[in-house]
């Protein structure tokens, strides 16, 4: 039995087989389409979310299969006290796999510890979020047709986006990547990432807060929203929320064909105007992001 805590849960060969399961799930739906008939998906999720729950549930519901959904621990046994461990080893008991998301890093592999059942990290406070990675991963496989030689510029809160980090490491196993960090200083990527995975596979990469000097050369380009839930201070968040605002002006230099990816939701920083932008890739990632969550599922309850 296999559980997803991590993206390094993945081998390079495992995520080419998501990504191939997930295209051919584009291509060929009904295929899938009772391919879980009788399986259930227990949903925990102890901290907000919209797009990632729905997305596994919307997946397992298109595989044929059942949802059991707990979206607001306010409601469950964990007000009354009751242990992340406790909490899975009763829920393998009702369901095939589990999503969990929560605010305690991780949580999740606890639960993993403790579970009979697979169990996939749908997010643990700053640390993982390998879903989302999943359909990072997807959408610069359709545009770009791979993911060797690619300059993948990160901006905004680098710090406490887990989504950064989960996705610096998936790239971190491929060739000749090239990563640009632009932040404010305070909200710089820690520096266990870039010395554990950067540094440490000798990939070229430069560290700026100036978005508009790196343009140019990008090609991806990675925007991240200043995460109000991740401050302690108040005015440290209002000072930074605004620092990185992506609009039309701003990428007059960029690439024709670059790649704009935001792992959603937005609040301000890439102007509504660029929706239009053919470049603007933002809101495929969602959906592409719901097809590996079923190629994933496929994968860890083995009915492929």
């Amino acid at each position: 039995m296999k559980s997803v805590i991590n993206i390094l849960d993945l081998s390079v060969e495992e995520l080419q087989k998501l990504i191939d399961t997930a295209n051919d799930i584009i291509k060929n739906p009904t295929k899938y389409s009772e391919i879980c008939k009788g399986k259930k998906l227990a949903t925990l999720f102890f901290e907000p979310s919209t797009r990632t729950r729905l997305s596994f549930e919307a997946a397992m519901y298109e595989l044929g299969g059942n949802v059991l959904s707990m979206s607001d621990a306010g409601t469950s046994s964990a007000a009354k006290g009751e242990s992340v461990a406790d909490t899975a080893k009763v829920i393998s008991c009702y369901a095939d796999i589990i999503a969990m998301r929560h605010p305690k890093e991780g949580a999740p592999l606890v639960a993993a510890m403790n579970a009979d059942i697979p169990v996939i990290n749908a997010g643990d406070g700053g640390h993982n979020h390998p879903t989302q990675t999943l359909a990072d991963l997807l959408t610069i496989y359709r545009e770009k047709g791979g993911f060797d030689n690619l300059t993948v510029g990160f901006c905004g809160d680098l710090k406490f986006g887990r989504t950064v980090h989960s996705l610096i490491e998936a790239l971190s196993r491929y060739k000749n990547i090239k990563f640009v960090l632009i932040s404010p200083e305070e909200l710089k990527l820690p520096s266990y990432i870039k010395k554990d995975i950067i540094q440490k596979n000798n990939f070229e990469y430069l560290q700026t807060t100036d978005l508009q000097s790196v343009m140019p050369e990008l090609d991806i380009l990675y925007m991240t929203r200043v995460q109000r839930e991740r401050f302690f201070n108040e005015a440290d968040y209002l000072r930074l929320k605004d620092s990185y605002i992506l609009t039309p002006e701003k990428l007059q230099n960029a690439k024709k064909d670059l790649s704009i990816l935001h792992p959603l939701p937005r609040v301000n920083e890439i102007s509504v105007a660029i929706d239009k932008d053919e470049r603007a890739c933002y809101f495929k990632q969602v959906l592409y992001g719901k097809y590996m969550r079923m190629a994933l599922i496929l994968m860890l309850l083995e009915v492929l």
